[in-house]
This record gives C-alpha cells, structure tokens and sequence, in this order.
C-alpha cells in the first residue's frame, strides 16, 4: 500500500527531516523542496529527490502554491505533506491539492475554514457548552471598536488576527492607551505572516498557564485525544518549552479538556491530526483558546509519552485506514521538549542567523533530539528561528528534570546564538521545577537569571545561489550556482556592516537589535527621546521587534526605512 506513493513534504528543517524518516519507515519515496538558503540542508541530503523552489523568501518559496503543485506533478507526488507553519493551515492550499488529484495528508478544506477563522471557531466552540471567556463575534473594524470592548468587559484583553496562529497577530493589551498602536500591529503582523489582517478582540485570562489536547480523527467517525500538554513557558506568545501529560491538572479540568476537544472536532467534522488550545486562569478557569488544524511541534512529547508515532497516524488517515487507538492512552512516563531557537536571550531573545560552526547534541537514556541543522549547517534569516527540539523522558516528571539538566548542560552549540542558556536557567527555577508557578507572561515579567551575550560571529560562506541562464540544444535553461564558486562578489557583502570593533564602541549609536528589516520610525529626527522609549520597529521572521532608546539624548541621522540590517548596525545617534 504505501510503497506506490510519493510523498512530497511542502515544508524544511527540522519537521521536514521529521517527515522523512517517517516515510523512509513506511517505504515511502520521500520528495523534498528548497529555498535558495535550504539547498544545504539536512533535510534535503535525507530526502529521496529535492527539487529548488528558486526563491529565497518564504513567499517566493514555501507560500507559492503554484510552484509546489508545479514540482508535484513534475515529481510525480501522490501525496502532500504541510508540516507546520507556512502553508499547513491554509484551505486553500488543501484544496488545491486535492484538485490536482493528490492526497492530502490533513484535515478536509471546510473543517480548516471552520477552525482556521478564529470567530467561527469560537461560534463552535460556543455551540457545543466549551468553555469560553468573552470576545467579538465578527471582524474589528477598527481600534475604536477594540477599545470599546475593553471598556465594557475590562483589562487586560487579546488582539488577535483571525486567521493566524503561533503567537503572531497576537497583541495582549494592558492599557487603555496602547489599544490603537497595538491594534493596528497585531493588523500588521497578521498581514505579513498569514496574508489577511482581520483581527477579533476576546478577555485575556492574567497569568494563565497554556494547555492543549493532541487529538485525532479518521475518516471512519472516531475521534480520540491522544493526550494533554502544558506549554506555558513563552516569549512573545510563542512556546519554549512543553510538556507532557499537562502536570498539576486535577480531574475535572482534564475532563473538560477531553470533552470539549471531542465535541469540537466531531462537530467540525475532523479528520486527521490536530490539537485544541486552552488558557487556564489562576482562579481555576478554563477557556477555549484555538484549533490548530495541523500537527504541532510540541507533538514529540506526546509520542514519547503514548508510543504513538503522530505522523505515521496522519498518513495512515489520509490513506482511509482506521485509528490504531479507540481511546485516550494512560501516559507512559513524562516527557519535556525543549526547543532550540536561534535567539540571544540576553537579547530579549531576538532571532538570529549563520553559520553553525560546533553541534554537538547529548545523547543517553531517555534524550531525543528532532533536528534540521548539524554542524556546518545555516541557519538563515529568512525563516523561523527554529534549529532543532530536545525531547527528555522520564517515569516521572522529577526524573526527566533530572535528565534534562543533564541534556542541556552536554549540548554543545556554537557559532550563533541559542535559547539553550535559558534552558539551563530554567531548570535551576524553582517555579518551573518544584511548584509550577509558571504562566505565559512568566518569562517577560519573573525571570530573573542573566545570560551571557552571545558573541556574533564573523560572516560565514552561505550557500546561497546565484541563477544564470544558459542555452542547452538551442533551449535556455536556468542553472543556479552558489555564490562565489565563479569567483563572483557576494551579494551578502553589500549589506553587511564594515564597522570596526573601533566604531562598534561608540556610545552614541542605536544598533539594530536583530536581523531584519526597519519598518518604522516612531520618533522625528533630532527629537529629545528617553532612555527605554520604543523609538523605531524592526520586522523579522514576521514578527514586530521594538526598537529601544538606549539613552537619553538627541536622536540624530536616522537611516531609511523598509531597508534591511543586520543586528548590531548603527541605525541612528542619540546625542
């Protein structure tokens, strides 16, 4: 059954490798895809044929439907694997597939419009007794009606996009003044990372912890959640670090973690792999959140925790066999996953991008490691920040603490910055180990230990491509070559900082803080700012980064907006 597919993954690093081995378990003929910065990479070297998406953004790359289907039929794919991120939550791109006749490995087009559009989703979950705080039941349409939403139902609420999810075109607002700046940023993010800016407004539980229910459905009416997860540890409402089963549940809010997942899906028709989110107030109050109508990352700890491989399940589905499992699974053990970003904590984790120059990953008893990157590897600074996901398991939470402490203290990563010195931190934190006082704000507004600044590295080689045209039989052909191999000038070298260390110590400087774009400036030329004002915004990863005034002063020599830095470049004077 199996060995007559060809599966193509729409998707790179490491959730591509992680579809890989499992079609290589199955026998599956594997057909990967690139941007020009992926041409590299492991993903790519595993894959059983790669084919170049000739494009370095992931709008000419891994958001172009047309290229995709394109390369499909080129490869002759019978079925289409999204991942996550990117394309795996679009209806659209669901539906194509299955208009050109390929299996699509997900969720049927009208369930991801169901549960895609966050309201409509709420409209459900609202109609099968889910729990659920207050929100909007259509569209803002404009910073006016937020804010009167505000004034009837209170402080804080959530701005979040409709159509979108991780953490982007999310806006968590605590003043009544920041309601329109926010508004129109949660709009702007939306925008860039999901295509659409619709934004809805809902209460935000203060200091919730983060759960969710790994669920999935086939094609033969049942529906089973395979497990609970905590992933309360955040930054910028995105996860950090996820466990499971979710510790420190009692019985009745697990029930209804059960039962409201199983309502939901079953009346949006589910098929496939998903997982239903809540927040869960200090009080004891749980609420629907969103259905992410794909796989997650976090879903290893789950696997790890169930002995169900999540992925091999999705594709079982889409082929038309039934669930391995009837019912919720009693947990095996405990698992945590850490995943390892490339940020500079000490930075307020801005992403960062190179060259990985030392991997070196622990190993033993109960560690596991899902990766796209090895030593050598690029991480570039087109796509997220994420490398690779430490998973630790152990019979009990304790033992996995203790064997994570060990994993993360043997994981050797140089070359550019990572989250793996606040990994080391957080398990030294009694809120998170002992009492679990954690919550989604829990790093922005408790964590206290600092980390080193990481040392940015030189410019490394990249293999980025450069396409020429060239004539074969009478026919043009494109070829692309890396940059450099005929002795050309590297196009990086056109926008990356020649300061000296000299220049670099000059006090008077605003620097970039990350590797990205400027899209604004907040702030006039030769305007009177203070220290800690938010004086520009920086675009990256398609996520809004304020920039701070570092001092008080004149602000001076403002550089052009919607231009691209590289962090650390000197982008203003403050005098």
């Amino acid at each position: 059954m199996y060995k007559q597919h060809r599966l193509l993954i729409a998707n790179r690093g490491e959730i591509a490798v992680r579809v890989i081995q499992a079609c290589k378990d199955l026998g599956i003929h594997s057909v990967a895809v690139y941007a020009d910065d992926d041409i590299e990479s492991l993903y790519v070297k595993l894959a059983d044929e790669a084919w170049a998406l000739s494009g370095q953004t992931a709008k000419e790359s891994y958001l172009d439907i047309d290229k995709i289907l394109n390369i499909a039929k080129q490869s002759q794919a019978t079925m289409i694997h999204p991942g996550y991120g990117f394309l795996s939550e679009r209806a659209d791109f669901a539906q194509a597939v299955i208009d050109a006749g390929l299996i699509w490995i997900g969720p049927s087009p009208q369930s991801m419009r169901i549960l895609g559009d966050k309201i409509e989703a709420r409209k459900l979950a609202q109609a099968v007794g889910a729990p659920l705080v207050q929100g909007t039941e259509q569209p803002l349409r404009s910073a006016n009606e937020a804010l009167t939403f505000a004034q009837t139902y209170g402080l804080p609420i959530a701005i979040k996009a409709a159509y979108g999810g991780g953490g982007r075109g999310l806006k968590v607002v605590r003043q009544l003044d920041e309601v329109a700046d926010l508004y129109e940023s949660a709009v702007r993010e939306a925008q860039a990372a999901f295509g659409r800016g619709e934004c809805f407004v809902e209460q935000y539980l203060d200091k919730p912890r983060h759960l969710e229910a790994q669920m999935i459905a086939d094609q033969h009416g049942h529906v089973v959640v395979v497990g609970t997860r905590d992933c309360s540890l955040q930054r910028r409402n995105q996860k950090l670090v996820e466990e499971a089963p979710a510790p420190f549940v009692d019985d009745d809010i697990y029930q209804q973690l059960i039962q409201s997942t199983v309502d939901i899906c079953r009346a949006a028709n589910y098929v496939g792999a998903g997982t239903v989110e809540y927040l869960l107030s200090q009080d004891g109050t749980l609420s629907f959140l969103e259905v992410n109508t794909r796989l997650q990352v976090e879903h290893p700890v789950t696997e790890q925790t169930t002995g169900m491989d999540l992925v091999i399940e999705q594709i079982r589905i889409a082929l038309g066999q039934p669930l391995s499992i009837q019912e919720t699974p009693k947990p095996q053990g405990h698992a945590i996953e850490f995943r390892i970003n490339a940020e500079d904590p000490a930075r307020g984790f801005i992403p960062t991008f190179g060259q990985i120059t030392r991997f070196n990953p622990p190993s033993g008893i109960g560690i596991r490691l899902d990766t796209g990157v090895t030593q050598g590897s690029l991480v570039s600074s087109h796509f997220d920040s994420l490398m690779a996901k430490l998973i630790v398991t152990g019979a009990t939470r304790e033992i996995a603490i203790q064997r994570a402490k060990r994993a993360v203290a043997h994981f050797e990563l140089e070359g550019i910055a990572s989250v793996l010195a606040f990994h080391r931190a957080i398990l030294s934190e009694p809120d998170f180990v002992d009492a679990f006082n954690v919550h989604t704000r829990w790093i922005e507004q408790q964590f206290q230990s600092e980390c080193a600044t990481h040392q940015r590295s030189k410019k490394s080689e990249l293999p980025v491509l450069q396409r020429y045209t060239i004539e074969i039989d009478g026919k043009l052909h494109q070829v692309g070559l890396p940059i450099g191999l005929l002795k050309m000038v590297s196009v990086q070298d056109s926008h990356l900082s020649t300061e000296t260390p000299q220049s670099l110590q000059n006090e008077n400087a605003v620097r970039a803080p990350i590797n990205g774009s400027l899209s604004s400036w907040a702030v006039q030329e030769n305007a009177q700012v203070e220290q800690g004002d938010v004086i520009a915004t920086m675009e990256a990863m398609k996520m809004e980064v304020p920039v701070i005034a570092h001092r008080t002063g004149k602000i001076k020599n403002l550089v052009t907006v919607n231009q691209m830095f590289d962090a650390d470049m000197k982008i203003a004077e403050i005098v």
